[in-house]
């Protein structure tokens, strides 16, 4: 198969699975008894409900996104650009509760401020402890965006910069306008998340706007309201994709073959150990604290033999849906990623847009589609099995393993492929024998990544999955009315294993092949 159609095909499929059921999801709001009609969105913008609701969530996602900033940035310069201590345990200290769904992170500081009683458990309920909760689920984003821009900066240019300044004016110089727009994305998108997010706010009873169209969908069965109310949604994920545009494409930083060479690491001198315990005490208070809390909650072992006597099969599931979904994320990330990369093809800006549309989409508008796409006599083959949340992972995911994918890509050199179809081998040949293990460590990092945002999901499975097809974070979410603290904490933490440990058995493996490969 040459290198057109195939990479044609991969498109096509995704643009099948993702933007498809959105489409016509769209048609189908618009249109009442065979006619075109807009009624639908005309009462969602007349109702003063919708209004306090959308407030709400710009108020939540605006102090989330500035919060996040102002913390990440400077955390995500100490870790990638100083001599600070225990730099890389930090890194992934910070990024725990990303990895998990954010509801556990909502649970885990609801068990904290439980025993610590009187004021601060009211605290947490409302908006104050939604911003609280999101913040540190959202911090690592701009803190992982600063470190990755911090290593495609040319280090010549701050080399040049330290001639005739000290570290301090390089910085404001020139690095900090350099990653201004990691800034600017990380911005954006902790602000997208948290206008999207429900699970959060609906277990601390903060009333937002993603949870009507998820209420008009689920509760009432009203489609066309509940596609009526997606879209500010919609609108809110279009904008990320312009601000994508304008700062990741149109500025660019540096170029990827700096990730190569070493960064020159600023030396913190008398600050080192004051910042070292700072950073230390933010770690142990945003993150430790409540794990903590959660395992004292959990603590006993007939906890976790309830817990697998309830949710057991869910386990198994969920397990298996991370691993299919992880695998076929890493195909079509990677040859996505290809496609980006090379743009061969002039459709590579439409395979970009969209994927990345899709990420910044809530889950719910994504399942809201599927449903309305594949729930019929013909497809319920896809309707009722576990494909169609195989779709809406790969939907909603593909951006994260395609843009690993490419980045991976852009650190091998042309000339390893051109020798290859010099000798006379074809296309697919030299993607499968040259390229594929050139960039085996990126596809692995794809890998992992997909299978951790695949367990963690719950906007788009919430809607989608099949009758007895719940996975764990859906069962918990369900139990979370009737269970016991106990039997949620310890399903909690299940849920933190069975999403790391994996990860990180799967990550020393790959380490362990590469440092005994010759």
């Amino acid at each position: 198969m040459s290198e057109r159609l195939f990479l044609t095909v991969i498109v096509i499929f995704l643009m099948a699975v993702g933007m498809s059921p959105l489409l016509f999801m769209l048609f189908e709001s618009m249109s009442v008894d065979g006619h075109f009609s807009l009624n639908a969105y005309a009462e969602v913008l007349q109702t003063d409900r919708q209004w306090t609701l959308m407030r709400n969530s710009l108020t939540l996602a605006s102090a989330v996104a500035l919060l996040t900033t102002l913390v990440g940035v400077p955390i995500g310069i100490l870790f990638g650009k100083t001599d600070l201590p225990f730099r890389r345990f930090f890194t992934i200290l910070f990024v725990t509760p990303l990895l998990v769904p954010p509801y556990i992170s909502a649970v885990s500081w609801s068990n904290f401020f439980t025993h610590a009683g009187g004021f601060s458990f009211q605290f947490l309920f409302g908006l104050p402890g939604a911003i609280l909760v999101l913040f540190t689920v959202f911090l690592p984003v701009p803190m992982l965006l600063t470190i990755f821009f911090l290593r495609s900066i040319d280090p010549s240019l701050e080399e040049a910069g330290r001639v005739f300044a000290s570290w301090g004016k390089v910085m404001r110089g020139i690095t900090i306008p350099l990653i201004f727009p990691a800034i600017a994305l990380s911005f954006m998108l902790v602000f997208i998340l948290s206008f999207g997010e429900l699970s959060v706010a609906n277990f601390l009873r903060y009333d937002v706007y993603a949870m009507e169209s998820f209420t008009q969908f689920s509760a009432f069965y009203n489609f066309k309201a509940a596609t009526a109310a997606a879209l500010p949604l919609v609108v809110a994920a279009l904008l990320f994709l312009w601000v994508e545009e304008v700062f990741l494409h149109k500025r660019r930083v540096g170029s990827h073959a700096h990730f190569g060479r070493e960064v020159q690491l600023i030396p913190l001198g008398t600050f080192r150990v004051w910042l070292f315990l700072s950073v230390a005490i933010l770690g142990f208070t945003i993150v430790l604290l409540p794990l903590i809390t959660l395992l004292i909650q959990s603590a006993g072992l007939s906890h976790y033999i309830d817990a697998f006597d309830r949710a057991g099969d869910s386990m198994l599931r969920t397990l298996l849906f991370g691993v299919f979904a992880a695998t076929l994320l890493t195909f079509f990330g990677f040859f996505t990623g290809y496609l980006i990369h090379k743009r061969t093809l002039k459709i590579w800006r439409l395979a970009d847009a969209a994927t990345i549309f899709l990420f910044a989409l809530p889950g719910t508008v994504i399942g809201i589609g599927l449903i309305s796409l594949w729930n019929t006599p013909w497809t319920n083959f896809i309707y009722a099995g576990p494909a169609i949340i195989i779709f809406g992972l790969l939907a909603k995911y593909t951006a994260l393993t395609s843009k690993i994918s490419a980045v991976q890509l852009s650190q091998i050199s042309p000339s390893m492929e051109e020798a290859a179809q010099v000798s006379g081998a074809g296309w697919f040949r030299t993607v499968v024998f040259i390229v594929i293990p050139l960039a085996w460590r990126g596809l692995a990092v794809a890998w992992i990544i997909g299978y951790i945002f695949s367990l963690r999901d719950t906007a788009v499975t919430m809607l989608i999955y099949p009758a007895g097809q719940d996975t764990l974070p859906i069962r918990i979410l369900t139990l979370m009315a009737n269970g016991s603290p106990e039997l949620i904490a310890s399903l909690c933490v299940i849920m933190i294993l069975i999403t790391l440990l994996p990860a990180a058995l799967f990550w020393l493996i790959l380490k362990t092949i590469i440092k005994v490969s010759p």
